[in-house]
């Protein structure tokens, strides 16, 4: 069974997602659609690009994830079908694949996919409906849009090294119970410190933390903790409370790690 994902900033108030469903349904009665998120703040590709980043690789190889996030088309920002580690994602070339994948994909089409309507402004199902039901019955990539050779890069905040001592990184995510998810990974964390102490300052140093915790009650009621959670990104929480609230931290604030012998 084919399988569709949805991964938007259309919430569940109104009738879009429904409409999506639907419309999906209506070509392929028997596809199994997932939703990802509904949630992803209004038109965040950062928070969209995290969420399927680290939630992707659970589907089955072949699954279609449509990506319905600042989704119009212009000259510089074509609708594509991406090919990446034996999964399909479809959605605007605005700069959110370059977030998603840290190697080239392994094939980028610009679609060519005509609407069956005048009306622009809801491509997620006019548009990328109409890819992933093609893609799921088995068509070829090429047969709706023409190959292309690259992707556009986002300008957003990636995280880098300052000298051989600094690692610097951004809040990613936060998620429903306020932790604080940064775009640190747990490898490059543990490559870049080479067992080296270390401490963790946010919140423009104004907290820091010392040390690694494997779960959330490592650390009394109310305590900061630092953590890898399960996306394998170094996760800043509180046992019991509500990290970014508390401590006033925000997507895009940065963190900093300094490490020392």
């Amino acid at each position: 069974m084919a399988i569709i994902t949805l991964t938007t900033d259309l919430g569940l108030k109104d009738s879009y997602v429904g409409s999506v469903k639907g419309a999906i349904l209506k070509e392929l009665p028997s596809v199994s659609i997932v939703d990802i998120s509904h949630d992803i703040k209004k038109f965040d590709i950062t928070e969209a690009a995290f969420v399927l980043k680290t939630v992707f690789h659970d589907f089955p190889e072949g699954s279609i994830h449509i990506i319905g996030i600042k989704t119009e088309a212009t000259l510089k920002t074509p609708h594509v079908v991406v090919l990446f580690k034996n999964h399909y994602f479809i959605g605007a070339d605005n700069g959110i694949f370059s977030l998603i994948f840290d190697i080239l994909p392994e094939k980028v089409v610009e679609l060519s996919i005509s609407q069956d309507t005048d009306i622009l402004t809801f491509p997620t199902k006019d548009v990328f409906v109409k890819a992933a039901c093609h893609i799921a019955r088995g068509g070829s990539m090429e047969v709706i849009g023409k190959p292309v050779s690259s992707l556009r890069k986002s300008e957003d905040l990636r995280s880098f090294s300052e000298g051989p001592n600094v690692l610097k990184g951004f809040v990613a995510y936060i998620d429903s119970y306020e932790n604080i998810i940064t775009n640190i990974s747990k490898q490059q964390f543990y490559d870049f410190g080479k067992g080296r102490n270390f401490t963790i300052f946010f919140r423009r140093a104004e907290y820091s933390i010392s040390s690694i915790s494997k779960s959330y009650n490592d650390v009394p009621s109310g305590e900061r903790l630092a953590i890898f959670s399960a996306s394998g990104f170094l996760e800043i929480a509180m046992n019991s409370a509500n990290a970014s609230g508390i401590f006033g931290i925000h997507i895009r604030d940065v963190i900093r790690i300094e490490f020392y012998d």
